[in-house]
């Protein structure tokens, strides 16, 4: 089985091609993302503001996510993705001229069995200790559950969160990952440079702005995490599932004041987010485990040579 990087060689892997390929996969991603803020736009000419006083109001982060109907934006928040998702297939398929599965995967085929283990792991993770959280602290918890609001969120998520992950994924483990790997010729380098760039463009999260910059730790070990999966596992079945189903859950699960997503969830979560239990935990404890857990059933081996080895072009490639 080739390597899940090198398989990148049997297209196209000019420098110039990644960066210009990331930056229209970017452009198109955005583009789509205003379909939002027009929206948005238009209801606040509604409530009669003139159009430079809603761009000015819409600049603030809580008037974007606040001011239409939640499912509505949440349906608007996604939308964007679709088009990066279209974005990212073009470049790869006719500007790297390279069969779409080899940044998926350096499998056959896609495992879905894999993809759907990744979902049952972190599913538990979430649903286990938001019960015992419940548990232990049931006053800051309030229960929201509306049934109609709740299926039209349930639809959206399961259709378009997926979407959403599968693209980041796409974009970060495997298009960006691999086009580091090749052009820097350094799995580790790959590894560690787009696990910053997915973390730091989390930036303008409600979540950074509640507890500050230090916030930042757990988007990038998030996509450690995902990549660390990425590499030993030579594909990103598991990372596709396990952000999914995160994503997913967490949105129909609880939502709270400060979070990203802020939809008809079952619970609406009243307590503050603590630098322990939202950041320093997550990383530094239930990643490690899950990683454990995932070694021993997938029986990962060589560790030195998935994450730190060189990125060796293979005797035969296509020649640019």
């Amino acid at each position: 089985m080739k390597g899940y990087i090198e398989q990148a060689f049997n297209g196209y892997t000019d420098w110039w091609r990644y960066l210009l390929g990331f930056l229209f996969i970017f452009i198109i991603w955005q583009f789509g993302a205003l379909i939002q803020v027009a929206v948005v736009a238009s209801e606040l000419a509604n409530q009669g503001y003139t159009f430079q006083e809603a761009m000015f109001k819409i600049g603030n982060m809580e008037v974007l996510m606040n001011t239409l109907e939640s499912n509505l934006n949440f349906f608007l928040l996604l939308l964007g993705f679709v088009f990066g998702f279209g974005a990212i297939y073009v470049v790869v398929k006719f500007f790297h001229s390279l069969d779409f599965k080899y940044i998926i995967t350096s499998r056959a085929k896609l495992d879905w069995k894999r993809v759907w283990f990744g979902a049952f792991l972190i599913g538990v993770v979430i649903v286990g200790s938001t019960l015992l959280d419940y548990w232990l602290y049931p006053e800051d918890y309030l229960l929201n559950f509306q049934f109609d609001k709740f299926i039209i969120l349930a639809i959206i998520g399961v259709i378009m969160v997926p979407i959403q992950t599968t693209f980041e994924e796409l974009l970060f483990r495997g298009y960006f990952m691999q086009g580091l790997g090749t052009v820097l010729k350094s799995r580790a380098v790959a590894l560690i440079l787009s696990s910053a760039v997915f973390g730091l463009l989390h930036i303008a999260n409600p979540e950074v702005a509640k507890l500050g910059y230090q916030a930042l730790v757990v988007y990038i070990g998030t996509g450690f995490f995902f990549g660390l999966m990425t590499l030993m596992d030579e594909g990103m079945e598991l990372a596709i599932g396990f952000h999914a189903a995160n994503n997913l859950l967490t949105a129909l699960l609880v939502t709270a004041d400060w979070t990203a997503f802020k939809t008809h969830s079952i619970f609406t979560y009243l307590g503050e987010p603590t630098v322990l239990g939202n950041i320093y935990i997550p990383v530094f404890v239930i990643y490690p485990i899950l990683i454990l857990i995932l070694a021993k059933k997938y029986k990962w081996n060589n560790w030195k040579q998935r994450l730190f080895g060189k990125v060796e072009r293979p005797q035969v490639e296509v020649e640019s």
